[in-house]
């Protein structure tokens, strides 16, 4: 991806679109228990990008955040629940948008795991 990447995104009943102008960074699967809560699954999938590039281009009243710890907050959709966004107060100039609300699918690695401490033992062997 390079700088003139234009990302797309929506939730699961299509309340909400998001747009990010600029490259996605540092993409990871999370296995902080917070993350496997908030996603039902066994890890969040997300990318970084510049806040700046960010933009709700439908539906930005249906997006709610919810306070997860003192410096995160975690963006959703208030309708069909769907993970939008991470964020950390510490950092306001980034922003970890959810790589399974892309469209089309995000094309880029996944470069780190973040948790693996709390990874689920029940996680297929690769």
């Amino acid at each position: 991806m390079n700088q003139t990447d234009v990302l797309r995104g929506s939730c699961l009943c299509g309340g909400i679109a998001y747009r990010v102008q600029g490259p996605a960074s540092h993409a990871s699967h999370c296995y902080c228990t917070m993350c496997q809560k908030q996603h039902g699954a066994a890890s969040g999938t997300y990318a970084n990008v510049a806040r700046a590039g960010y933009v709700v281009e439908r539906g930005a009243e249906l997006v709610t955040e919810y306070a997860s710890s003192e410096h995160g907050r975690r963006g959703f959709c208030k309708v069909c629940g769907s993970t939008l966004f991470w964020r950390s107060t510490e950092a306001p100039d980034r922003i970890a948008i959810t790589l399974g609300t892309l469209e089309p699918e995000y094309d880029g690695p996944v470069q780190r795991e973040l948790h693996t401490d709390t990874k689920p033992r029940w996680l297929p062997v690769r």
